[in-house]
Order: structure tokens, then sequence, then C-alpha cells
């Protein structure tokens, strides 16, 4: 089993609620634990003029492959409603692969870890309430140092899943 932390996230369709049904889906993974969801925090969006997300990291062990867990969640999204219209654009659920165990991961569906996720409050800090803060990142740098160069600003920590 590998330890697997997915990002989610949503800003239509009562987001807390979709987060929750969400959880309850990775929960019924086949040959999967869940482990912990972290507390739900609020963000703006990365557009101007969308409705603000409720955000989330989940922990999974697993001993699917990659593709065959990305091909889950998509089931999971599309069966709450998402669409795929726009990149960025407003979501019923969004569900990513941030790190799984410590393989990098270069395929045309999916890139481990995930893009742009040092960079994202919204990731960094609901990501810090389940992984040890000494968890390293394929460069080197640890989750502790992600935390300091991303500031908590921007996000309001809601109540737990």
């Amino acid at each position: 089993m590998e330890r697997i932390y997915i990002g989610m996230g949503s800003n239509l369709a009562d987001p807390a609620e979709q987060l929750r049904s969400a959880v309850d889906a990775l929960g019924q993974l086949p040959d999967s634990a869940l482990v912990g969801v972290s507390a739900f925090y609020q963000s703006d969006s990365l557009l101007p003029g969308q409705p603000r997300y409720t955000n989330a990291v989940a922990a999974l062990d697993s001993t699917l492959a990659p593709l065959e867990l990305l091909d889950a969640l998509q089931a999971i999204e599309n069966g709450q409603g998402r669409e795929r219209l726009e990149r960025w654009g407003p979501r019923t659920l969004d569900l990513d692969i941030l790190l799984f165990g410590d393989r990098l991961i270069d395929e045309p569906r999916l890139k481990v870890p995930h893009y742009h996720m040092q960079e994202r409050a919204f990731v960094l800090y609901p990501l810090a309430e389940l992984a040890p803060e000494d968890l390293h990142l394929a460069d080197g740098r640890t989750l502790a140092d992600l935390l300091k160069a991303c500031p908590f600003v921007g996000l309001e920590r809601l109540a737990h899943a």
C-alpha cells in the first residue's frame, strides 16, 4: 500500500456537501482505505468572478496503480456532475492526486507531485493537517519549507469534514 494525498475542491452546488460526498466515495474505492480528511477551507477562485472554493485534502492508502486511481477519481467527479468546460472554471468537484507515495509521475494524463501545489495555500495547509512536516518532495524540499514560503492568506478554515 502507498500513502496518497488527494486534493479536493468545489465551488458549485453546495461545495461542502460535494466534498462530503467525495469523501464517502473515496472510502468506497477498491483496494484502498481512507486514512484521514483535513478540515475544510474556503478560498478565492484563481479566476475573478467565480464563487469561492471549498477545499480539503484526503489521505488514502491504496494498492491501485496511479492511472487506475485517476480513472476512479474522474468517475467520482463525473458522478457528482463535473463538467470540463474551461480550465480553472467553476466545478462541482475537482479531485487531484497531489502526492502518490514518493513517486514522480510524468504521464500525459497525470503529473505527480501535482503541478503548482507548492504555491497554493488551499492545498498546502489542508495537506499539513495529514502529512508530516518533514515529508520530502522529490526536489528535497519539506512540507515545512513549502508552508514557510506560502503564507496563510486568503484562506478561511471551516469545520472538520
